[in-house]
């Protein structure tokens, strides 16, 4: 008889202990050891696993012609590389309540409508539930299949029974093996069942679809080992109370990781947004206020115009406060420092506030340029040519240094109807027949000169 012993592993990272410890010596994180129980035993198990694929040389593989199969929403195969991969395996994570269940069902419904046939496997909610789901956002298809089975033996059985096109799993903290004697959620579980439905998806040329959670600081639950055994690995960011949705592609081995997806939440659903920038300035005022300026930044390869806006003002309180939302604070507050010690400004004694609008994380800094322009303007009391663009990251000597991928930054602008965009001086055009006025500045004492504030 196997003899069972208990084991404690950490639910962070997956390191295994005899005892109980207070902290994981491996990744450092308190109070994350659960117990679990293994099975030893002194028989060896023997699996008789057939050998159909023998060893071939390159010439000797034969492709697919549908190597790749399209969803029909473009942003969500833009990420993925153009499609989904036959017999790849793919983990979508993010917060509670952004849409993950909401984007999959929408794309297996889009690929019933194509002729394939779907297996949705739904652990944390029943068949009535998903019908419910997919009446409100019209997915309406006989090769869509709901199995609400928490169980991974039964799970394996209809897709090897079904041999479905895709199939999406919701989610693998839900579903557990009978092999493992912890609960599900647990390490062991999520790495066994993962590497099981690996296995499925690479035999039967099968693409399967997991759904994960994240812990409380963002990262993917589980060990650290899923995302390097799955093929891609795609997070779903945004704010659940603000209408925009971003996919990011964090790991892909059939395509570009630093592809990106935009939608806005609807009352039907994931809207996939084309033009994202254009969405982003429609409640844009040309008119303007001190304080507001449109900036160049890249989400991936994807250029996108945004709004900044600065608010200063004197402060009540001895100590100034410094606010921003949409862009990291310790980079507005160097930014500060630039303008007080190069060009004079004194904010000492008064509080700032900027603000991304549109719920977008601006995370590179050739945002810089445009948020200190917002900040002089709105200290000032001029409005800023509401027509020009700014792009460029500003170095702690004031001066402006050059940013990746210019020309696709002035050709969206121009797009947009803008007439006149600032760039740093080392950058270099590829393109020079442009409509729109390209302005070169070289420190940020010559961007304020050039601005054309009023």
């Amino acid at each position: 008889m196997a003899k069972v012993k208990s084991k404690y592993v950490c639910q962070n990272c997956g390191y295994e202990s005899a005892g109980y410890l207070g902290k994981c010596p491996d990744c450092g994180s308190w109070s994350s050891f659960v117990e679990e129980l293994s099975e030893n035993s002194s028989d060896k198990i023997v699996l008789n696993i057939p050998d159909n694929t023998p060893p071939m040389t390159l010439s000797e593989i034969e492709m697919n012609s549908e190597i790749r199969v399209k969803t029909n929403i473009s942003e969500f195969d833009r990420v993925l590389g153009g499609g989904i991969v036959q017999g790849s395996l793919v983990l979508i994570a993010g917060d509670p309540g952004i849409g993950k269940s909401t984007i999959l069902l929408q794309a297996g419904g889009a690929l019933c409508n194509d002729g394939k046939t779907i297996l949705y496997v739904s652990a944390e909610e029943s068949a009535g539930q998903v019908k419910l789901r997919a009446e409100r956002l019209g997915v309406k298809s006989d090769h869509l299949y709901i199995y609400p089975q928490t169980n991974f033996e039964l799970i394996r059985k209809h897709i090897e029974e079904m041999k479905p096109d895709l199939v999406i799993v919701d989610s693998i903290q839900a579903i557990y093996t009978n092999t493992i004697q912890s609960s599900a959620g647990s390490v062991s579980q999520i790495r066994e069942c993962c590497n099981s439905l690996m296995g499925i998806a690479k035999t039967n040329n099968i693409s399967i679809i997991v759904i994960g959670h994240v812990t409380k600081e963002g990262n993917i639950a589980g060990p650290k080992v899923l995302e390097h055994m799955v093929d891609t690995v795609i997070q779903f960011e945004g704010d659940k109370y603000k209408s925009y949705r971003i996919l990011r592609s964090v790991k892909n081995r059939f395509g570009n990781t630093s592809e990106v997806g935009i939608f806005e939440m609807g009352a039907k659903g994931l809207v996939e947004i084309v033009n994202p920038s254009q969405a982003f300035l429609k409640e844009y005022n040309q008119t303007q206020t001190p304080g507001s300026t449109i900036i160049v930044t890249n989400e991936g390869t994807r250029p996108l115009l945004v709004e900044v806006q600065a608010l200063v003002g004197a402060t009540p309180y001895p100590a100034p406060r410094r606010v921003a939302n949409g862009v990291d604070l310790s980079r507005v507050l160097q930014i500060l420092a630039v303008l007080e010690k190069r060009i004079g400004l004194n904010l000492s004694k008064q509080d700032v506030y900027v603000n991304v609008i549109g719920g977008i994380d601006v995370n590179e800094p050739a945002g810089d340029l445009g948020i200190a322009l917002a900040i002089i303007t709105c200290v000032r009391d001029v409005v800023f040519d509401p027509q020009t663009a700014i792009v460029g990251e500003i170095g702690l000597s004031g001066e402006i240094r050059g940013v990746n991928h210019i020309d696709k930054r002035i050709t969206e602008a121009e797009k947009l109807g803008f007439k006149k965009i600032i760039i740093p001086e080392a950058n270099e055009i590829q393109e020079k027949n442009k409509k729109i006025e390209v302005i070169k500045v070289k420190r940020i004492i010559e961007a304020i000169t050039k601005a054309g504030g009023k």
